[in-house]
């Protein structure tokens, strides 16, 4: 399970340690834009607010500079690795819009009372879910209705995630939404991989990649 989240399916399996390197395929057709899924924009300054989250969230939960410096250096890749969640969340709702599956309040609400009881409390939930998969304390809710969502697709559609065959048939799924949405992936923060539903890295020498802030965020 990859370290950022996801807790009941291998959604996160789409990131393969040993991907190829893709040659640079998006555009200057969008400028700002981080991605475009659907012909909807995942703007730039959306990403780097996303990734603000989670690093205000740390410094936070930090007591001191070299705590929260060790929390930068262990999620390193934060702002690709946000990228990659914003857009295969918008893959998966496609992928089960296309299998009749839908997620109500109550269902989210449900998991976040179970899993605080097995946490002991809100606080303590929050804080493991900042730590282990670098989830802002605000973005919670958004987290585990896409787990959910994950495990309802799987059973609309026969995939049992313990075997290689509910994999292979999950991902098949999770491909055709991602051919459908026509993900287009700004160059500086790789290329999408239609088969995996996966970000991969792409090989843009000409290109260096510059954040606003010139945080220690290297991703």
């Amino acid at each position: 399970m990859h370290r950022r989240r996801r807790t009941a399916l291998v959604l996160s399996a789409a990131i393969v340690a040993a991907a190829p390197l893709l040659t640079a395929c998006g555009s200057e057709a969008h400028p700002g834009a981080a991605a475009v899924v659907g012909g909807q924009r995942i703007t730039i300054a959306q990403l780097d607010g996303r990734v603000n989250e989670v690093r205000t969230a740390q410094r936070a939960a930090t007591t001191d500079e070299a705590q929260y410096k060790q929390a930068v250096s262990q999620t390193s890749s934060l702002t690709r690795d946000t990228l990659h969640t914003l857009v295969l969340d918008r893959v998966l709702d496609q992928a089960a819009k296309n299998a009749g599956v839908s997620v109500s309040r109550k269902d989210t609400q449900q998991l976040r009372t179970s899993l605080e009881e097995q946490a002991g409390g809100a606080k303590a939930l929050e804080s493991a879910w900042l730590t282990q998969y670098g989830v802002a304390p605000k973005r919670l809710d958004d987290s585990l209705r896409t787990e959910i969502e994950a495990q309802k697709l799987a059973a609309a559609i026969g995939a049992d995630m313990n075997t290689t065959e509910g994999q292979a048939t999950f991902w098949k799924a999770m491909s055709e939404a991602s051919k459908k949405l026509d993900v287009d992936l700004n160059p500086r923060y790789g290329a999408w991989d239609v088969q995996k539903s996966s970000r991969v890295d792409v090989k843009t020498p000409w290109l260096r990649e510059v954040t606003a802030a010139q945080t220690p965020e290297t991703a």
